[in-house]
């Protein structure tokens, strides 16, 4: 990278109405996921909304040298409406930059199926992610963690040099701030999903990357304590699930 930002702080969009039809087909141990909208056109839940604003109200109440100046966001509706609903809380107006490299992973064949539809409906599918594990493998149409991370990594570098010494909020999606970390911090395969076993992003929670003596410093990691201060709901997810939103 010619540059680098300052900082990062990494946001995975507030609770969307396909993560509670996600999580009500798991539940309910349906094959397919009841969503009527493409994944780009997932808009919020209420309870999203809520989580969005709460994120909006803490942006607001850093002190000026710690807010962002500029946000990158996935175009995906749920990032869009995320970011413009905290800005709005936060009474910042900051240039927002589309990038469809932030986009959430694309799943393929395996689109809006629950882990009891890919079993049912494309066992030999299951059984090869089994074997290649979350990082290579690519469902047919899809991508694998590997793919995301390399347009992250090409991003990065449009990022780098068009805000080069600014403070950069970046909303996007659970495997982006994943695999954000991957990137920026140099981490291993293992290591890398030692993080994802463990837990999940929370929807509006809040990772921070700063710019040290040439190498990036996690200085927080999947925060939500912004949303209980306002007394926003936390939305949990399980770390080891390939269908979410």
């Amino acid at each position: 990278m010619t540059g680098a930002p300052a900082s990062l702080v990494l946001v995975r969009h507030g609770e969307s109405v396909g993560n509670l039809a996600a999580a009500r087909a798991e539940r309910t141990g349906a094959e397919v996921v009841d969503l009527g909208t493409r994944d780009a056109d997932t808009p919020l839940s209420d309870r999203g909304l809520d989580q969005a604003r709460a994120l909006g109200a803490w942006l607001g109440g850093l002190r000026g040298d710690e807010r962002p100046e500029v946000v990158w966001c996935s175009p995906y509706l749920r990032t869009r409406q995320t970011a413009a609903a905290a800005l709005d809380a936060a009474g910042l107006d900051l240039p927002v930059r589309l990038d469809e490299r932030l986009r959430d992973r694309e799943l393929g064949v395996l689109d809006r199926l629950t882990r009891a539809g890919v079993e049912a409906r494309h066992p030999q599918e299951a059984e090869r992610r089994r074997l290649l594990g979350k990082m290579y493998h690519r469902p047919p149409g899809g991508e694998s963690w590997a793919d995301v991370a390399l347009r992250l990594r090409a991003a990065l570098r449009d990022l780098s040099e068009r805000d080069d010494g600014r403070r950069v909020l970046v909303v996007a999606h659970d495997a982006v701030v994943m695999l954000l970390r991957y990137v920026l911090e140099d981490m291993t395969e293992d290591a890398l999903m030692a993080v994802v076993r463990e837990r999940s992003v929370r929807n509006a929670s809040v990772t921070r990357l700063d710019r040290e003596d040439g190498a990036w410093l996690l200085t927080a990691f999947d925060e939500v304590g912004h949303l209980a201060a306002l007394d926003a709901a936390v939305t949990e997810h399980e770390g080891t699930d390939d269908t979410g939103a």
